[in-house]
């Protein structure tokens, strides 16, 4: 893991959403967002091109191979 930390704020926001998610404003949900994809994309993922989903990165490799 590369020792990102979720921080205080995203942590109780967290806690709120599993709670009540329906009570969440979108500034919450996008702080939410924000904290997962800084962590999710300084973790270095193997094989992942920066912002395409894997999914999506299977189909793209199959097609160059065409």
């Amino acid at each position: 893991m590369s020792g990102d930390k979720t921080s205080q704020r995203a942590a109780a926001i967290a806690s709120k959403a599993l709670q009540d998610p329906k009570s969440l404003t979108s500034e919450e949900v996008q702080t939410l967002a924000a904290s997962v994809l800084s962590q999710s994309s300084s973790q270095g993922q193997q094989g992942q091109q920066k912002g395409q989903p894997q999914q999506y990165q299977g189909q793209q490799q199959n097609q160059q191979k065409k």
